[in-house]
């Protein structure tokens, strides 16, 4: 349970994208909505709904949003959302997993098929990339909550599998199944996480140069404006200093 991670490179900077707030709130609500819907509306008793009013605190949403979000669930006008995965391959080879939350899987289709293949990249059929990811719980905490031995003791005593730390922050891996009693053991110690959510771990990183790069980060930031388009998930390790010339 030990090891070094470039997390934050994998799943593409969205904290950095004070601009796109409003739509972030957007589509943080939808998720709740959904959550909602489909479990109780008691985040204490609906797993997933807990994750996304947790991912929601975490990005500064405001407690009044997030109500609203959830009393939208029980009202009979909702519209009829569902989770749709989009597979393929970026800039440089790298493999992608798009998670989408859709009312209309013509639209989203449509979208996301013409932004990949103008940025560079291809999409494949269902289980072209994903054999290559595993399906995991990922709890998240800044530096700030403690040191890496303290941080990786509480995880250990909490039942997770593997913690990596960095200078970044601390990432801490569960099963799926785990995910909601390992977030509420390590929230008793650590404080409240930066983000509790189902994660896509790859296996294999596949380095990336200043072409590809510059290429791959434009395919995320526009499939990130899509408004259907939940989440990005990659193979991707984008060194430092190219990372710091993007």
């Amino acid at each position: 349970m030990a090891g070094h991670s470039k997390f934050k490179n994998i799943m593409h900077r969205k904290g950095a994208q004070d601009k796109k707030r409003s739509a972030l709130f957007s589509k943080l609500s939808r998720e709740i909505t959904v959550a909602a819907k489909m479990g109780m509306p008691d985040p204490a008793a609906n797993p997933r709904l807990r994750a996304a009013v947790l991912a929601a605190r975490s990005e500064g949403m405001p407690k009044d949003n997030i109500q609203r979000a959830i009393d939208k669930s029980q009202g009979g006008d909702t519209a009829n959302y569902e989770d749709v995965r989009y597979e393929g391959f970026g800039p440089g080879g790298v493999a992608l997993i798009i998670e989408t939350l859709t009312d209309n899987r013509n639209r989203t289709a449509t979208n996301v098929r013409t932004i990949v293949a103008k940025n560079g990249g291809n999409l494949g059929a269902s289980g072209s990339v994903s054999h290559g990811f595993e399906r995991l719980g990922l709890i998240t905490y800044t530096a700030k909550a403690g040191s890496n031995d303290r941080v990786f003791e509480a995880a250990l005593e909490a039942g997770a599998d593997d913690v990596q730390s960095s200078e970044d922050g601390h990432e801490i891996w569960t099963s799926v199944e785990a995910l909601h009693e390992v977030a509420k053991a390590l929230e008793a110690v650590l404080g409240e996480a930066e983000s509790t959510k189902l994660a896509w771990k790859p296996g294999l990183m596949v380095s990336v140069g200043a072409d590809d790069a510059a290429q791959l980060m434009k395919l995320i930031d526009t499939l990130d404006d899509d408004d259907d388009v939940q989440t990005v998930w990659g193979n991707y390790d984008v060194p430092e200093d190219v990372l710091a010339n993007l």
